[in-house]
């Protein structure tokens, strides 16, 4: 990997996007290693990530100018299907993921942070989807996600003006969770991950899925996808345990993703 950095702290998975001397933008190489690291990641051992940018500048400062200068119009389609890909994998992604953004999250950085679960955020953060005084649209779900996350009126704003917005702005909205100092950022991100992975590993994920799933369907539909979850947590140990420890009154447990 030449631009992925990829660790295991206990059992949270850390992909750090290294690419300093871009401020972390996004180009085809970048893309394929996210796609190849998370191929990679062991989801029986490893219950939550953590994606983060390298350095104190930025996150995703955003996809790569330089390359996309000169792309045409079948290679653009390519290039937005490839990062649309990839952060579909983000976003199906069987475990929670957080965003830890640790400064600029522009364009395809506020994108990939928008796959994510959970996003938190550095103080010195900022946001923004600049596509339109690039001459183009956000290519990678920013019209779909930030809807979604921001509701429809904020997101509409923020993408017709490309105009950015720092971290206490972000949270005000509801784009992050939380805003920390930067020298806590990770700690923080990591202690959330942590708590999550406490848990049942097979309610996490089942959770994740009725969430996303459900999310796009009426809530008629949507019930039956959760009742079905819901009941295949039932006869694995993880349930036994759980439901046995509460019955004990007792703290410890001990889920095994099975």
């Amino acid at each position: 990997m030449k631009y992925i950095l990829y660790e295991v702290i206990d059992s949270v998975g850390v992909i750090t996007i290294n690419r300093p001397e871009a401020l972390n933008a996004l180009n085809t190489q970048v893309l394929s290693e996210i796609k190849e690291t998370l191929h990679n990641v062991d989801i029986d051992s490893v219950r939550c990530l953590i994606i983060t940018g390298s350095g104190q500048k930025a996150f995703v400062a955003g996809a790569d100018i330089a390359e996309m200068s000169s792309m045409t119009k079948a290679e653009a389609e390519a290039f937005g299907k490839f990062g649309n890909d990839t952060f579909l994998d983000i976003e199906k992604f069987p475990i929670p993921v957080i965003a830890a953004v640790n400064g600029f999250a522009l364009g395809g950085g506020c994108e990939i942070s928008l796959a994510c679960d959970i996003r938190l955020c550095s103080d010195n953060a900022v946001f923004g989807q600049p596509e339109v005084g690039l001459g183009i649209t956000p290519g990678f779900g920013g019209t779909q996600r930030l809807v979604r996350v921001v509701g429809l009126s904020m997101a509409k704003e923020m993408i017709y003006t490309a105009g950015n917005i720092k971290a206490d702005q972000a949270l005000r909205i509801g784009l992050v969770n939380n805003v920390y100092p930067q020298e806590e950022l990770m700690e923080q991100a990591m202690k959330l991950a942590k708590k999550i992975a406490r848990n049942a590993p097979i309610a996490v994920r089942n959770c994740k899925q009725a969430i996303n799933e459900g999310i796009s369907h009426d809530i008629d539909n949507a019930v039956v996808i959760e009742e079905k979850l819901f009941s295949s947590c039932f006869e694995t140990h993880d349930q036994i345990e759980g439901m046995s420890a509460f019955l004990e009154k007792r703290k410890e447990k001990v889920f095994l993703n099975k």
